[in-house]
């Protein structure tokens, strides 16, 4: 374990969540109702919530993805260190998905805390969530029990 899942763990900002698994599926169909969201705003020319919910989008994937594991954040960061805890280093995501949402996560943090948002950062946020959408949906249904 690197030393920054660690710290989180010890802070409480990623915690043991037994009923995550059973909650995963919920937190993927938030992500897509998100995306689905962003998509009207940026269709409307709402880039700034079209930044803010395509993000949202990936938050919820991603932490579907952590639930399925039997954990749960209490912090935006730390819900990236756990992806790359969980999934990146067992080599079950690509690290580029990490890095997309660390991105992500500064593009709405620009949009919602200081008024800095763009068309462009709008496109970029919306085009990692839905990639992001898709490898997590693919992820988790490959582990899904069959009957």
């Amino acid at each position: 374990m690197n030393q920054c899942c660690r710290q989180c763990l010890e802070d409480s900002r990623i915690l043991p969540f037994s009923r995550g698994v059973n909650l995963a599926g919920r937190e993927l169909s938030t992500a897509r109702n998100d995306l689905l969201d962003a998509r009207l705003g940026f269709g409307n020319r709402r880039y700034k919530w079209a930044t803010i919910q395509a993000y949202y989008a990936m938050f919820h994937a991603a932490r579907a993805l952590v639930y399925s594991r039997g954990y749960r954040e209490r912090s935006h960061y730390c819900l990236g260190i756990a992806l790359q805890e969980l999934f990146v280093d067992e080599d079950l995501l690509e690290a580029q998905a990490v890095h997309d949402f660390l991105e992500a996560m500064g593009l709405r943090e620009a949009a919602d805390y200081r008024a800095r948002f763009s068309r462009t950062g709008a496109t970029t946020v919306m085009n990692y969530a839905e990639g992001f959408i898709g490898r997590a949906s693919m992820m988790l249904s490959a582990a899904a029990p069959v009957d």
